[in-house]
């Protein structure tokens, strides 16, 4: 079966967990610009400046960077699951899809 647009509906919904992850993504690197100590430490480690962070941010691999730099910190990973919404193990879960594996967010 054939749905939107002449896509697979595997394919849309991969695509929908996707951009779920990178949501989820994209909120914990907004959590760090909040946090000078955080986003200092993140930069650090990834050598990139302030000023390339939108333009990294469109690399493969760089959003599942951030969830990767929150997951190895408990606190900090409970603080951006807060700020999210969502459960720490969401986190989790979109890491791994952004790194390749399969991941569908939990609804309430």
């Amino acid at each position: 079966m054939i749905g939107e647009r002449g896509a697979r509906p595997g394919k849309v919904d991969r695509q929908a967990r996707q951009d779920a992850a990178a949501a989820l993504a994209i909120a914990a690197l907004g959590y760090l610009a909040g946090e000078p100590e955080h986003l200092e430490r993140f930069l650090a480690l990834t050598g990139i400046s302030p000023g390339e962070i939108r333009t990294a941010a469109g690399q493969p691999g760089f959003l599942a960077g951030v969830l990767d730099y929150v997951a190895g910190n408990e606190s900090l990973l409970r603080a951006v699951a807060g700020h999210a919404g969502v459960a720490p193990e969401e986190l989790d879960k979109a890491r791994q899809a952004l790194s390749g594996h399969d991941w569908q967010r939990d609804v309430p």
